[in-house]
């Protein structure tokens, strides 16, 4: 009972670190994909750089267009981010063996952080499908708005292109998870294993101040380098995946190593790196937020992770 009570635990706080993530880093995510959708085409780029684009967003629309679709990413996060933190605990649990001084083990980590990845691409296909049309519509005549909600986008999806059609990018989901997770949670426990190392040596020790202060440094630290480690690695699948969902072609095709291909053919490496600015703008304060709200939350739980 105490084991599945520590999981339950594990999963609520893996769904306030999702909650912390969306409300930091959305309106980064609104402008990245408008980058992706619009910078890739064959006519040229509709906008300069990220700062360019927020401006636009934020004269055409205001500071809502910049939360656009984010009702489903709170949705879809607090339980994908559940789902994600929680797998990876009880993988990693199940996996971990004696390691010296606490030392992370890549045998152990990458495992589970690819199969929580895998896992959560189920989830995050249709939810981010709806959040990218969201987001990619306008005001404009060529971009008019054909959404009313996420909801009102789903049930339209679902009705034009059926079932298949809300699982629209599915395959380069769940390529940029598995990999971009594994990089993810690398970066993670071993910057966090690092800098606890060094803080907890006895030249720093001291009061409890410190040892708050110290721990909400790491989480930022480490949450943030781990997100821009795993959007490196992974944004061209993530261009692809957006083309993939927003394209209006009902004949387009689903491999994302063809559409980046196409991509390249068209706007080069610039174009399969597209929205990488706000991407990684984004990527620290979100991831940080993120882990800061996961580890906390499982400290106000009673989980102790060592």
């Amino acid at each position: 009972m105490a084991v599945m009570g520590d999981a339950v635990k594990e999963y609520a706080a893996g769904s306030a670190a999702g909650v912390a993530q969306v409300i930091v880093g959305h309106p980064f995510d609104t402008v990245k994909v408008k980058m992706q959708a619009h910078n890739t085409r064959a006519h040229g780029k509709v906008y300069k750089n990220a700062f360019h684009c927020t401006s636009r967003i934020l004269l055409d629309e205001g500071i809502r267009g910049l939360y656009k679709g984010a009702s489903s990413s709170f949705i879809g996060i607090a339980v994908e981010s559940s789902l994600f933190f929680g797998t990876y605990c009880q993988a990693k649990q199940l996996l971990q063996g004696k390691s010296e001084n606490g030392r992370p083990q890549l045998q152990v980590i990458i495992p589970s952080a690819a199969c929580s990845g895998a896992l959560i691409s189920c989830i995050l296909t249709p939810t981010e499908l709806t959040k990218c049309r969201m987001q990619v519509q306008g005001k404009d005549a060529m971009h008019a708005a054909r959404y009313l909600s996420p909801l009102d986008c789903a049930v339209k999806t679902l009705g034009s292109e059926g079932l298949r059609g809300i699982f629209r990018g599915g395959l380069a989901t769940l390529f940029r998870e598995a990999i971009g997770n594994s990089v993810f949670f690398c970066t993670y426990e071993y910057s966090r294993y690092r800098m606890h190392s060094y803080l907890d040596s006895p030249r720093f020790a001291g009061s409890n101040h410190f040892i708050l202060a110290k721990d909400i440094g790491i989480g930022i630290m480490s949450g943030g380098i781990s997100g821009m480690a795993f959007w490196t690695a992974t944004l061209p699948l993530d261009v692809a995946k957006t083309i993939i969902q927003t394209d209006p072609d009902p004949h387009l095709s689903r491999n994302p190593f063809q559409i980046l291909s196409m991509i390249y053919k068209r706007a080069g490496m610039g174009g399969c790196y597209a929205g990488l600015g706000p991407t990684l703008a984004r990527a620290f304060p979100a991831n940080a937020a993120a882990i800061v709200a996961w580890e906390y939350s499982a400290k106000i739980l009673g989980i102790n992770r060592g």
